[in-house]
């Protein structure tokens, strides 16, 4: 934990995953000395963290633990000005199969770490990154099917979609973990006066994502088509998720820090909004004029609680943090491809070249 020289730090739990580690750099950008938390279990999260340390190497720290390993936790929180607390298992299938593991880590854990926070004489702010499926399947919402993607029939929900105020529904281990920890966040605010906040996140996506067959399907399924290989589709491919590229997620986490004497005890959806909102095949047919070729698709059976339909109501969270209106997802496909091809040194296509803001891209067509 050296290199603080006396100032403490904001403690990122899964600081070298994805968005820990975009987060991170932003953080230490501005100055800010950045304890990172990491078990170091997912692949490219060690290559995460060695690219931080050596752009900030006077602003970051790491601390290689589990985030079950109380003592380690305690630590790293008893001496942190913030924290961010990222870590989780992250898989509905994971969940599945190890569901005893998969509540040590998102409840068990993000429990310790509050208790550890209420027990300091200056509690300090934790804002927690909560998920869409705390919302559960939304199998009432009555859908219909138009061209490749699912639309809601009630014409709100189509034009803002999914609000806060949403009743929680949760489904699958992951989604009882998850959602009781996200409750649990919420209550310390209330409870104990803990400063928190909840992002309940949509799907993210850019670089530094090493997206897998469970998480991260956007980087996934470039991943798979950089390399040629096939692509398995769990449904029928319709179904709508909204994007939002992780600079975007970065700036709301950093103005959820900078107003939480506001925001504190608020819970949030974060996603691309209806403007970003788009479905998988949608999303395949882009990466397809990405790399230049035909992509190799197979489909199977739902998985247990997908969500056909899942768009982020964003007007409270854009309001209440005065965020800029998200990057339009067909430009960040472009940048998470050509990040993806550089690292793999693959030469995309000319016709690769990132586009321009145009109304389509704006709207998702």
């Amino acid at each position: 934990m050296s290199g603080h020289r006396g100032r403490r730090p904001i403690l990122i739990t899964g600081g070298a995953g994805f968005i820990g580690a975009n987060l991170a750099d932003a953080l230490a950008g501005e100055g800010h000395d950045v304890l990172i938390y990491d078990a170091l279990l997912r692949p490219g999260v060690a290559a995460n963290l060695d690219w931080l340390k050596a752009r900030h190497p006077r602003r970051i720290a790491a601390v290689v633990a589990d985030v079950r390993d109380r003592d380690s936790l305690a630590a790293a929180a008893a001496e942190a000005e913030a924290v961010f607390h990222l870590a989780a298992q992250v898989a509905v299938t994971t969940s599945l199969t190890e569901p005893t593991a998969d509540f040590e880590v998102n409840l068990g854990a993000t429990l310790h770490l509050l208790e550890g926070l209420r027990r300091r004489p200056d509690p300090v702010p934790l804002i927690f990154a909560s998920t869409n499926k705390v919302y559960g399947d939304l199998a009432d919402l009555a859908l219909r099917r138009e061209g490749e993607a699912y639309r809601p029939a009630n014409d709100f929900l189509h034009r803002h979609g999914i609000g806060e105020d949403r009743p929680l529904d949760f489904h699958t281990p992951y989604g009882c973990s998850k959602g009781g920890a996200d409750q649990y966040v919420l209550d310390y605010a209330r409870s104990f006066g803990v400063p928190t906040c909840v992002l309940r996140m949509s799907c993210i996506y850019g670089p530094r994502q090493m997206g897998t067959e469970d998480q991260g399907w956007v980087a996934h399924f470039l991943i798979r088509a950089l390399a040629g290989e096939p692509i398995a589709i769990y449904g029928d491919g319709c179904q709508v998720r909204d994007v939002l590229d992780v600079s975007d997620a970065v700036a709301a986490y950093r103005a959820v820090l900078a107003r939480i004497g506001t925001v504190g005890g608020r819970a949030y959806n974060l996603g691309g909004g209806p403007a970003n909102a788009v479905s998988l095949r949608q999303v395949l047919g882009a990466i397809g004029d990405l790399v230049g070729r035909p992509l190799d698709l197979s489909f199977h059976d739902w998985r247990a609680g997908d969500q056909r339909y899942y768009v982020s109501d964003t007007r409270r969270i854009a309001a209440d943090l005065g965020l800029a209106p998200p990057l339009p997802w067909r430009r960040g496909l472009a940048r998470l491809a050509a990040w993806l091809a550089e690292m793999r040194g693959i030469a995309l296509p000319d016709t690769a070249a990132e586009p321009r803001r145009t109304a389509a891209a704006v709207s998702g067509a």
